[in-house]
């Protein structure tokens, strides 16, 4: 009888295998004390921003509202709202005025240094353009006046005699030039080289390939400019103007120092009695306020700050509309 053997069955046990790869997603980055620190700098920043623009609107409201729930009878400057309602007028008219100076000669301007001007010469007027920006507003409000006015009056009498007939130029032309039209000019210069430096930074930043692409179909310079440099950077342009429109809404001593301020409403460009702005109203009359007068200025401070709010939401829905037609997604 034969002996059948059978070797014992082993079973061997299997290779650990690797644990699975993580993917690259759900990698955690290695912290590391640069990246903790500037990440805190950045987050600390952003924050302190919102709770000083939160400070500044709750100073606003705490000093202007009991000006604005008094009884008009004792407001130094009467009712608050017949008050201010010509300041705001003053202060929107003229900002209008110098936006629409401001922004074809900025757009103008940062379109020659990009596109058009040797290096050399593109340089160097980039440098004379950003050193406009450093100029006080002082001296700006000087030149209005000692320059400026006389310079461009008997350009206001010649509109006034030729152009009367339009409510923008009728007269009585202001003898001294100082009008809400010579301080809408000195607001241009002064936001000139604002919207010019981000202007050129936009077109800087222009696809060369969408150029390039423009140039090869048979578009000129200008063709190439107007369908591939300036929708690329529209929502720019439009954030750069708002830029412009704040610092023209708040500026305060040169249209306090170039502005004859008359009150009232009135849509004459070149009469001597102007509607004043509010910053302007402001630093002129709170030397002398005290009591419900210096609460009823922060409160037109509280409004300006509402207007520039405003200004700046709508802008920014602008760009957010327009920002997928463009290079700014």
């Amino acid at each position: 009888m034969s002996k059948m053997t059978t070797a014992p069955s082993s079973v061997a046990d299997p290779e650990p295998r690797d644990p699975a790869p993580v993917p690259t997603a759900q990698r955690q980055p290695v912290s590391k004390v640069g990246d903790r620190v500037f990440t805190g700098l950045a987050t600390g920043s952003g924050i302190a921003i919102l709770v000083v623009l939160a400070l500044v609107a709750l100073f606003l409201l705490w000093q202007g509202m009991p000006a604005i729930t008094a009884p008009a009878e004792e407001l130094p400057y009467g009712a608050f709202a017949g008050w201010v309602a010509p300041l705001v007028f003053g202060t929107v008219w003229a900002a209008f005025w110098a936006l629409l100076m401001a922004v074809p000669v900025s757009i103008g301007i940062a379109l020659f240094i990009t596109h058009y001007a040797p290096r050399r010469l593109a340089t160097g007027l980039g440098y004379v353009i950003d050193l406009l920006a450093a100029v006080p507003s002082v001296v700006f409000g000087l030149w209005g006046i000692s320059v400026l006015a006389p310079a461009v009056q008997p350009t206001y009498d010649w509109l006034a005699t030729n152009a009367g007939f339009i409510p923008l130029f009728a007269g009585p032309v202001s003898g001294t030039g100082r009008t809400i039209f010579t301080a809408s000019i000195v607001l241009a210069v002064m936001i000139l080289p604002i919207i010019t430096a981000l202007s050129r930074e936009l077109f800087l930043q222009t696809p060369v390939l969408h150029e390039e692409a423009a140039l090869a179909l048979g578009a000129t310079r200008w063709e190439m400019i107007r369908v591939a440099v300036i929708p690329y950077a529209r929502p720019g342009l439009i954030s750069a103007s708002m830029l412009g429109l704040g610092r023209a809404l708040g500026e305060t001593m040169a249209v306090a120092m170039v502005l004859s301020v008359g009150g009232g409403f009135t849509f004459a460009l070149f009469q001597s009695a102007n509607p004043s702005t509010i910053a302007a109203n402001i630093a002129l009359s709170f030397p002398e306020s005290y009591g419900l007068g210096v609460n009823q200025l922060i409160a037109s401070g509280l409004v300006l700050f509402v207007i520039t709010l405003a200004v700046n939401m709508f802008a920014r829905w602008i760009v957010s509309r327009r920002k997928e037609f463009s290079g700014a997604n």
